[in-house]
């Protein structure tokens, strides 16, 4: 599975971005796609996470509340909605698929970066 993610960019304080990732070859249903996010020096970060079939979505206690997660079975892609941005969510953000039960992720988008100002 190759996963592409777009959609970044840089917004302000308080703006709102989504972030898309399409995803071609096979999936599954019961696969799992997650939205993770680094900046450099820092250790990868889980955003949020979903079934391809959209259940268990899964929210960052970091981001709850201003972040969410969707999945279109019909596009192969996932969404993550991100509102009232804030500084701290500045950061490059990956997109990643693993098969349901696997311990880690198998395949990784490239990421794309999202810088909020002040």
């Amino acid at each position: 599975v190759q996963l592409q993610a777009s959609g970044g960019g840089l917004v302000q304080a308080g703006d709102s971005l989504r972030l898309s990732c399409a995803a071609s070859g096979r999936t599954f249903s019961s696969d799992v796609m997650a939205w993770f996010r680094q900046n450099p020096g820092k250790e990868r970060e889980f955003v949020a996470g979903i079934m391809w079939s959209g259940y268990a979505p899964k929210i960052a206690a970091s981001v709850k509340g201003r972040f969410t997660i969707s999945s279109d079975r019909a596009r192969n892609t996932v969404y993550l909605q991100m509102n009232s941005l804030k500084p701290e969510d500045t950061a490059v953000y990956y997109c990643a698929t693993k098969g349901r039960g696997a311990t880690q992720y198998a395949s990784w988008g490239r990421g794309t970066l999202v810088t909020v100002s002040s």
